[in-house]
């Protein structure tokens, strides 16, 4: 009798040693939040609600006098996500290549090139429009390199996950025929992760047109310039109208996003 319950109590025991770390972990980001971000100081909270009323109100109703001129800043966003995202699509297939455990040719190139995508992760995108809009000027191309050299960074990595989680046996038949190892990786890995590299593709897209809104906050171009520029001039109405058009063409690259995902299916 007490062999057969012990499974039972061995998984109650599992259970409380997970509930107790929930907990412990709830409390770990309830004290972070307060201590250091201040997220409960109710008299400051309190003391920012009017201020934030106040500016909502400024910015009704959306001011669309301008609506023809952001056309271009428009098409210029969408362009640059499209060729960020392609620059960054074309430079992460060979760099997943050399950052995945079994298609690497050696440890030492396996470790340099993960700590290539550690670092293009790691520095934020709008750092990267300053440096680039300090480097070739103003306009859509730093704005494209700024987004291109950041998605790298993720996409390569999420390219090299999915080129280990390959199944290796179409791998193991590649080798068996005879093929060399870029053989191999084009015939036996490369079938099998194309769907998944398309999926990371398409939303990495969907972000970089967000993202390339900001761009043009750093003097990068596009519809994020206009944005930019009537902040400065404090004219909310058309802050509010040039957020609801960035909100509009959000949604159509979502659903666009979404008909190519089945596509790819």
């Amino acid at each position: 009798m007490q062999t057969e319950y012990h499974p039972v109590l061995l998984q109650l025991q599992q259970s409380w040693y997970r509930s107790v770390r929930n907990i412990l972990l709830m409390l770990a980001v309830v004290l972070v939040s307060w201590y250091y971000v201040g997220l409960f100081d109710v008299e400051r909270l309190r003391e920012g609600v009017p201020s934030m009323a106040s500016l909502v109100g400024e910015m009704f109703p959306p001011n669309f006098t301008a609506a023809g001129s952001w056309m271009k800043p428009l098409l210029d966003t969408l362009a640059m996500s499209i060729a960020g995202t392609a620059i960054a699509v074309l430079l992460s297939l060979p760099l997943a290549i050399l950052a995945a455990r079994n298609t690497s040719p050696h440890p030492a190139v396996y470790q340099v090139s993960r700590w290539l995508l550690n670092a293009l992760r790691s520095i934020p995108e709008l750092i990267m429009g300053i440096i680039f809009v300090a480097a070739v000027g103003f306009g859509a191309l730093p704005g494209v390199l700024a987004l291109g050299f950041h998605s790298i960074g993720m996409i390569a990595k999420f390219f090299a996950e999915a080129i280990e989680h390959a199944d290796q046996a179409p791998v193991e038949a590649a080798r068996a025929a005879g093929c060399n190892p870029l053989q191999v990786i084009f015939h036996g890995i490369l079938p099998q992760v194309l769907p998944q590299m398309a999926d990371t593709a398409i939303y990495r897209w969907e972000y970089n047109f967000r993202a390339s809104t900001v761009m043009g906050m750093v003097g990068a171009g596009g519809i994020g310039f206009e944005l930019m520029g009537s902040l400065r001039i404090m004219q909310y109405q058309e802050v509010s109208a040039i957020l609801l058009v960035i909100l509009a063409m959000v949604t159509l690259v979502d659903a666009l996003s979404s008909f190519l995902r089945r596509k790819f299916k």
